[in-house]
């Protein structure tokens, strides 16, 4: 990734481990099964992974948002739900994982906004429309 980050905030394991309130191993195993995906960035080479990826809990469907928990630290949160399909997508497209992130964090003119940014809308469809005429 060069010039500016549109990705912005960027999380360590640890970071995404205490994020959802689990162990270092269980986000290995959400990186092992392709829920979320990350690269090795900066001076010492530490793999992150986009803290926009993450969302809280009631938020995980856009299309459908649930009622946000009534005191602030009973959030928690969770994977946005259209991610994993959306790698699926862009993985048989032989994007790498560099280029998934770099993808989904550049506006894309036909929907006029990064892919991040309408996956948090709940526009998963358009997306991966979009996605699939990249072939």
């Amino acid at each position: 990734m060069n010039g500016t980050d549109p990705v912005g905030e960027w999380l360590t394991v640890p970071d995404v481990a205490e994020l959802l309130g689990t162990d270092i191993s269980k986000v290995r195993g959400l990186l092992h099964e392709r829920k979320i995906v990350g690269v090795k960035r900066g001076e010492r080479s530490i793999f992150q992974v986009p803290a926009r990826f993450f969302v809280p809990a009631h938020m995980a469907n856009p299309a459908d948002v649930g009622p946000a928990p009534e005191n602030p630290e009973d959030v928690k949160h969770v994977v946005l739900a259209a991610l994993p399909g959306t790698f699926v997508v862009l993985t048989d497209l032989g994007f790498s994982d560099e280029e998934i992130i770099d993808w989904l964090f550049t506006v894309e003119d036909s929907i006029g906004v990064a892919p991040i940014e309408a996956l948090h809308q709940g526009r998963k469809s358009e997306v991966r429309r979009v996605a699939q005429a990249l072939l």
